[in-house]
């Protein structure tokens, strides 16, 4: 313990040593206040990661329970009210500062097209403008960026003018996931703009998820519970069980991400059984709370440590923190179980098929499930690695097929799409290794199996 104390004290010098280092480059007075603030907060969070390293901290599994019934109140029990009043007091953020790597994209993946021609942050802006007009209120809409999405938010943002709305190679940096959200409020000076414009509301979001609308039921239940802080849950499937949970710690509700729990445990806490809901980040706030917390005790959230390798080969580790784990430093917080339409994340290709499709029309920004559909849920889908990249995913379909009528949906392989094509019930669509399928201009597929290697002529 000595030696590692003594190791933890070397370490936190010399990167003390090599921060100041850094922002003594800025020469701007101005960025370099603000570059040496982001600094002291990587800084503490560096030294909190060596000290729970060196005392070996770990979350104690016998001691994780799922959460009470009286913490996680069912959506449906909501009462269906809207009040223009309340919504005045709101404000909506949407944590912007992600990149589509996993998609084959190198810039904000917000602003993919995804609907109609319009990107992420086009369909946010619509959802804002018609609450702001329809209700006629003032909904503010925050962007946070990260220093990778910036550029491209400002091209996209630059459309919506009439709205109110240190150097080095980005490749060295990373992004300090979106738990940095209430460091940034406060030292942007944020927080204290909406507190002073009347605001005492913000509802947090990542702008990839199309589900995440203003919901006035949660807005009232938030309201007339007195609740500090709201996380919307939803029901795990087999396809979240990697997502973090609520549970109950010592009689505290916390979040639980993947990256916390020790490896013996990793099949329990991806257990359905066990712990069955999962957390959306889609989160309200109480601003007054925040700021009476950000100014008296501040907020330690959890460390993830997320292993990394770089372009050159070279193995490092990314310390990140979620938005949500601060639910444990708010009074009354607890989450409320919503339907699934609330998540709709496009985290991959599979995704974007889905929501490009005719299963979803535009309702003034909103995604809304086709009426002609006879399902409640959404086919599943499963593209394989010929279409995980985007550019790969718009040369293999010529135009999106319709899918009305579709159940389920794997393609594996070299596979090609026509136009006006329709899937109905379960498809199957398999090239092996060296072979390849075009499925011609208006074919119908409908519970069909294809493998091989067929050629729009023999189809």
């Amino acid at each position: 313990m000595h030696f590692k104390s003594a190791t933890t004290g070397v370490a936190t010098k010399t990167m003390r040593n090599e921060l100041n280092r850094l922002v003594n480059t800025v020469s701007d007075s101005a960025t370099k206040k603000a570059f040496d603030t982001e600094m002291q907060s990587f800084f503490y969070l560096f030294t909190r990661y060596l000290a729970e390293r060196a005392q070996s901290h770990e979350l104690d599994w016998d001691r994780i329970k799922s959460p009470s019934a009286d913490k996680v109140v069912p959506y449906d029990q909501l009462p269906d009210i809207t009040d223009p009043k309340s919504l005045n007091k709101l404000a909506v953020l949407k944590v912007n500062g992600g990149l589509g790597t996993s998609m084959g994209m190198t810039g904000a993946k917000s602003a993919l097209e995804v609907k109609n021609d319009m990107t992420f942050l086009d369909l946010t802006v619509r959802q804002i403008e018609h609450l702001n007009t329809t209700h006629r209120v003032d909904v503010p809409l925050i962007l946070m960026t990260s220093f990778n999405t910036h550029e491209d938010t400002l091209r996209i943002i630059k459309k919506y003018a009439n709205q109110q709305t240190a150097e080095d190679d980005k490749g060295k940096w990373y992004p300090p996931g979106h738990g940095d959200l209430y460091n940034a409020l406060v030292h942007s000076g944020v927080l204290d703009q909406l507190l002073a414009e009347g605001k005492e509301y913000l509802f947090v979001s990542n702008s990839d998820n199309l589900g995440a609308v203003v919901d006035h039921k949660i807005l009232h239940h938030m309201v007339t519970s007195g609740a500090e802080f709201i996380m919307e849950v939803t029901d795990k499937t087999k396809a979240d069980v990697k997502g973090g949970t609520l549970i109950d710690y010592d009689g505290s509700i916390q979040l639980l991400e993947i990256a916390q729990v020790p490896s013996e445990h990793v099949e329990d806490f991806k257990s359905v059984r066990k712990f069955k809901i999962f957390n959306t980040n889609n989160l309200w706030i109480n601003l007054k709370a925040l700021k009476r917390i950000m100014e008296s005790d501040g907020m330690e959230l959890e460390i993830i440590v997320n292993p990394k390798v770089t372009d050159d080969g070279q193995q490092v580790i990314q310390l990140e923190t979620a938005a949500g784990a601060a639910i444990k430093h708010f009074k009354s917080a607890h989450g409320i179980n919503v339907p699934r339409s609330r998540f709709l994340p496009v985290k991959s290709c599979s995704d974007l098929l889905l929501i490009k499709s005719d299963i979803y029309s535009l309702a003034h920004g909103e995604l809304v499930i086709n009426e002609n559909r006879l399902f409640g849920t959404t086919p599943v889908i499963k593209l394989g690695d010929h279409f995980k990249k985007i550019a790969q995913f718009q040369k293999r379909f010529k135009k999106i097929p319709k899918i009305i009528e579709l159940d389920h949906l794997t393609v594996t392989g070299d596979v090609y799409f026509g136009r006006n094509v329709t899937l109905r019930g379960t498809v199957i669509v398999v090239a092996n290794e060296g072979q390849r399928i075009d499925i011609p201009d208006g074919c119908v597929l409908e519970n069909r199996l294809l493998s091989g290697n067929l050629t729009m002529t023999e189809l």
